[in-house]
């Protein structure tokens, strides 16, 4: 005989089980979430109109206005990674920087930076700077974990940089709005872009041969051509980071209206570097519907698991388990963040975020955590899952376009060093929450002890007031 107590564990066994197996995601977390809600109506647990919710759920997934801006960002990625952009801004900015040690370095960081606020999307960072700069990294002596490193690296700044659809989600699932995220997202990705530069220099420091500068015949002479290759690539980019951010930040537009508005820059954009084809445009709406219907599908799985794990009293036993951690809230985060980051191992981001982070943010709530500060936290820490095996997807990318000279072992030892400056920011943020909570906008504050209302009293009639009715 099954106690109420155990199905939350065994439900979240049987889960993992599922996942380790090699089942996709989605219809794990159905298969799960199904089976224990079958069983629990037949041990009596909750009844069977419990899971009548299910349709309810499932329609409020697919009527909600604000998945609509992924769609939008993917597609705007999908464009922007095929329409030349990506080129103009690294050749430009890299011999800018030429003449200092590691200055390709810095160029892939500042442009991984702008190409993540323009097109959100991790892939088609890693491949356009892979493509462009690893050869000329190679070419000039760069050493080569150091070139691939960076590279990796940079493209995973998109995470945490808004328009991250990574932020979407988590501002979904944490009930708070996409603008709070994206605004509280501004300092670490600032931070993040520090601490990789800082790092280059100081390799450039200590070990100059390994980050050489460019030699004096391949770098161009600084004539207004070279600002004007430069500013071609950026003064676009800026524009259309604008038309994206500001216009959420201001309050003109919902981040479903902005993405969409993205969505046509980058076909603007298209044109005017004279990239746009309709294959281009079909190639892009292809793999933007591929990744939408991966999202939708695993957020149903996700709420059918959730709703029976609730039913259940699954919420009841994360909290007893994580409530109670030594070190009140910095033991929680820091409990959290490790096990987000062993479970990046096994999970993509989305899946953690559809699966587990509706489990811990009651827990956070509970202990006064602020959520968006929360939320920018797990997504700092989500980068991780593009930098170490098995699901690198950055590192995956970099070796599918990488030389075949470049060893495998030297794109997984060059992210060492990048993987632990995101954890450096993981543990900065914690312990720094003015990082994420500074660019918040706080409002008007209210003493509700100093609020008073007078309601005036109703003057009594005349007394030769006519009656309304007899």
């Amino acid at each position: 005989m099954i106690s109420l107590d155990l199905m939350p564990p065994l439900m979240f066994g049987g889960l993992v089980i599922f996942l380790l197996i090699g089942f996709p995601a989605a219809f794990s977390l159905c298969a799960v979430g199904l089976f224990f809600g079958f069983l629990s109506i037949e041990m009596g647990f909750f009844p069977e109109a419990f899971l009548g919710n299910l349709p309810l759920r499932v329609f409020g997934i697919l009527s909600n206005d604000l998945l609509l801006a992924i769609p939008f960002f993917t597609l705007m990625g999908a464009i922007l990674e095929r329409c030349g952009l990506a080129e103009d801004l690294l050749e430009g900015t890299g011999q800018l920087f030429g003449k200092v040690p590691g200055g390709l370095a810095y160029a892939v960081i500042i442009v991984g930076a702008v190409l993540g606020a323009i097109t959100g999307t991790v892939a088609a960072s890693v491949i356009a700077m892979g493509m462009i700069s690893l050869p000329i990294m190679m070419r000039y002596g760069y050493d080569m974990r150091i070139a691939t490193g960076v590279i990796a690296a940079s493209g995973t700044i998109t995470q945490l940089i808004p328009p991250s659809l990574v932020l979407i989600v988590l501002g979904d699932q944490l009930g708070k709005s996409v603008g709070d995220m994206y605004a509280g997202a501004i300092g670490p990705s600032i931070l993040q872009i520090l601490l990789f530069m800082g790092f280059i220099a100081v390799v450039s420091i200590v070990a100059p041969h390994k980050v050489p500068p460019l030699p004096p015949e391949a770098l161009e002479p600084r004539t207004w051509r070279l600002y004007w290759r430069v500013a071609r690539g950026m003064v676009p980019s800026i524009v259309l980071i604008f038309l994206v951010l500001g216009t959420i930040f201001m309050g003109l537009a919902t981040p479903t209206e902005a993405g969409a508005m993205g969505a046509m820059g980058a076909v603007v954009l298209a044109m005017i570097n004279r990239r746009f084809t309709w294959g281009l445009l079909r190639e892009a709406m292809g793999n933007t519907a591929r990744i939408t219907a991966m999202v939708i599908f695993i957020l149903i799985g996700a709420t059918v698991f959730s709703l029976v794990f609730q039913g259940v009293d699954g919420g009841h036993w994360i909290e007893h388990l994580l409530s109670h951690l030594p070190g009140g809230q910095t033991g929680f985060l820091i409990f959290v963040n490790i096990f987000i980051f062993f479970l990046a191992f096994f999970l993509d981001f989305f899946e953690i975020a559809f699966i587990v982070v509706p489990l811990l943010a009651p827990v956070a709530s509970k202990l006064d955590i602020n959520l968006v500060w929360f939320g920018v936290l797990l997504c700092i820490n989500l980068q991780t899952s593009f930098m170490h095996p098995p699901f690198g997807f950055a590192l995956f990318y970099l070796r599918s376009i990488a030389p075949k000279e470049v060893l495998t072992k030297d794109i997984y030892l060059g992210a060492i060093p990048w993987l632990f400056l995101q954890l450096a920011l993981v543990a900065v943020v914690i312990f720094w929450p003015e990082s994420v909570t500074y660019w918040l906008s706080s409002g008007p504050t209210v003493d509700p002890s100093t609020v008073r209302i007078d309601v005036p009293l109703p003057e009594p009639p005349a007394d030769d007031a006519v009656p309304i009715f007899r």
